[in-house]
Order: C-alpha cells, then structure tokens, then sequence
C-alpha cells in the first residue's frame, strides 16, 4: 500500500490507505507499493484521557447556516467500485438559514470516526471522538431563499466530505449552497442511510487514481441535475439558481472539477487546491474561469521540486485563470486538518490554522463572489498585505 495522500490528516484523524499524494508523480521509494504503511499512534492512552473534543472556527458571513444530508441513487449507472450496486452519493448541502435555531449537526458518523481512528491504532481513543465534533450549521434549518448559486466540492482521495466543513460552512454563511460530495469506496469510511458503513475500495487499487476524475465527474453532472431539475432532491424548484454553479476540490477532488467541467458547460468556473492533472485537461482546452491554488512545496514554478503538471495544463486553461502559492502550506492545509491537529496536541502544521483557515476561506469565497456573483474584488488581481503567504504567478 501506499500512504494516503493527506500525510498530516493521516496522522490526525484517518489511517493510511492505498493512494499516492495526488500531486506526487512518481510516488514515493517508501513505503513502496507492496509493504503497508506503519500505523502512528494518534495520541497516547494517557494523553487521550485529557482529551477534549475539537471546536471548529465559526463561519464569518452574516447568514446563519443550515444543513441537510441527501442519499442520491443514479439508476443509471453500475457503482464502478461495487458494480453490484447502483452508484449513490452521500452529500452534505449547506446554505443560508433564516434562523440559527435547529439542532446542530454532527461532523461525522461515529462508525466513521472509529474507521479513521482504528486505522492508525489510536490506543486510549474514543472510537467515537470525532463524531461528537459539533459544526456551526443547524439540521434542516429554512433556507434563507431561492436563488441561490451553488458551489460543489469534492474531497481528496480517501478522505471523508467532513474535511472540508470549515470551508463549506464559510461559503453557506456568504449567501452560497454548498453541495460536499462524498464518494462512497473512494473514502475511508461512508456511512448510508441504512446503517452500513462502506470502506474505501478504490483505495485497494493501484491505478485507481487515474480513474477517479471521470467517476466523479459523473457524480457531480448527476447531483446538478438532482439539484436543479423539474423535481429536485432539495426543496421546491428553485432553491438552486441553474445559472450560477461552481465547483472546487481539494487534491484529486480538485482534478475532478477540472473533468467535471470539461465534461458539464453547466459549470461555470472551476478551483483546485492543491491537487495535480492526473488525467489532464483535453488539447482544446477550457475556456471558463479556473483558478489553481496550492503549495510552494509542489507548485512553485521553477522550484526544486515542481510538480509539472500544473505548467503543462497552464496553456490549456483559455478563459480567466490564476495560479497561486501559498507558503509555508502544506497539502492538507487546504481542509480542516490544521484546526483538528491543533487541538488534538499532534505537530502543529508549517502553516498554523489561525492563517490556513482564514486564507482558504478568503481566497475561495473571493473567486466564487467574482464568477458566480459578478462582484470584482482586488484579492484576485495582486497581494493582498492581509495575507502575504499567497503569491502569483502570471507570463508562465
């Protein structure tokens, strides 16, 4: 097996599963592809007596946010992991509220929280210790209003939708709805409506990886439909503006928003945090906005250790496009790892969640606002004193 593509989320709350880093092209000499990854104890039995449960930031927008689970079912199409089954999706829609009242909801599932804690061995641990985890939304709370614009996001290979709530929740609070796509066998632990918690299969498969985009491009242009149809999963007609849909994902899922729009016109523009072009993007190009965002440590242009994919799809991005690095960010910085490590006692990040939180956030919402909303804003253009760990890199 080789260790899953989140190193430092590994460490904290999931296990090592079989995946390459997502921007890592070769895979690493070790562990090589036939010996398993060692697990490492998340915390000592003694320092897990002391342990509280996590609190994540609260979302800065003015909205209040509701939530809502939906299990979708496409009739049309095999599982292309469990082909004895239709293919479903588990996804957490987020959006606006009128009111903060309403339970709020958990972060996971405590089968899923056992899952990830039992596959790095965790000894003194409450199975259970994620899922007690509180979000900032309120369970099936009344939307705000209709016509919302909607931004779908995909997670990295193996990891769960929850790692990407704290950014889910910012954009719910902003006036978005806000579609977290979970995967079933592409993470290390789906729990469905029926009780049963499904492992990550394609995490069994060595070139899985390569197949990822296109399934999960299938995913999304069915959940748009689901969403914005005559009869759709979620409210009456019109919640969801049809006209204004975005998507952005972290590693692989950020590849996946790539091929989803290549495949989907129905997206308008496009993001990727910290993810390469497994499947690359077709020689005709794509002319909507999209915006890659990661790490120095990958993505540098020029850098010692660039990942080259970035530079070869550059030239294929025709429409409005960015690149930019984040320093001292590493590639789990782009999700909810460096809040959870933090307060979990595990090595803190280069980039400490008090700056990876707030500029994941500011720099999404501000693509999102000018692609989705129309709404300029100077963040995009050059830096931003507020955040000087963000560069940009033009005349590539």
């Amino acid at each position: 097996m080789i260790k899953l593509l989140v190193r430092g989320l590994a460490a904290c709350v999931a296990l090592a599963i079989a995946a390459p880093p997502a921007h890592a092209s070769p895979p690493p000499p070790s562990p090589t592809p036939s010996a398993p990854s060692v697990p490492v104890p998340l915390v000592s039995a003694n320092a897990a007596a002391r342990l509280t449960v996590p609190v994540l930031p609260r979302p800065t927008g003015p909205h209040p946010v509701g939530a809502t689970d939906l299990h979708l079912v496409d009739l049309s199409r095999a599982d292309p992991w469990a082909p004895e089954r239709r293919r479903e999706l588990m996804v957490t829609l987020r959006y606006p509220a009128r009111s903060q009242s309403g339970v709020r909801t958990r972060y996971m599932t405590p089968a899923e929280s056992a899952l990830l804690l039992a596959g790095q061995e965790a000894e003194g641990v409450p199975p259970d210790l994620l899922s007690r985890i509180r979000t900032h939304a309120r369970a099936e709370a009344r939307p705000l209003r209709s016509g919302l614009p909607l931004v779908v996001l995909s997670p990295g290979f193996g990891l769960p939708r929850s790692t990407l709530t704290t950014l889910s929740e910012e954009l719910a609070s902003r006036g978005y709805a806000v579609a977290t796509v979970g995967h079933p066998y592409e993470a290390v632990a789906t729990t469905l409506p029926d009780g049963t918690t499904v492992p990550c299969k394609a995490c069994e498969i060595e070139d899985s990886p390569g197949l990822v985009p296109a399934i999960r491009s299938a995913d999304v242009s069915f959940l748009i439909g689901k969403l914005t149809g005559a009869h759709p999963a979620w409210g009456p007609r019109g919640l969801i503006d049809a006209s204004k849909i975005g998507m952005a994902g972290h590693s692989i899922g950020g590849n996946s928003a790539a091929k989803a729009m290549v495949d989907d016109p129905r997206i308008d523009a496009g993001l990727v945090m910290d993810g390469s072009f497994i499947v690359p993007l077709p020689t005709t190009g794509l002319a909507r906005p999209f915006m890659l965002f990661g790490t120095e440590e990958a993505f540098l242009p020029g850098g010692p250790d660039e990942e080259t994919s970035w530079r070869d799809n550059w030239p294929r991005l025709t429409g409005w496009k960015r690149w930019a690095t984040v320093s001292g960010s590493q590639h789990e910085s782009f999700t909810d790892y460096p809040v959870l490590s933090e307060q979990l006692g595990l090595p803190p990040g280069t980039l400490p969640a008090a700056r990876a939180i707030p500029i994941t956030r500011s720099y999404v919402r501000a693509f999102f606002d000018l692609h989705l909303r129309h709404i300029p804003t100077p963040l995009l253009n050059h830096p931003s004193p507020a955040y000087p760990e963000v560069r940009f890199w033009k005349n590539l």
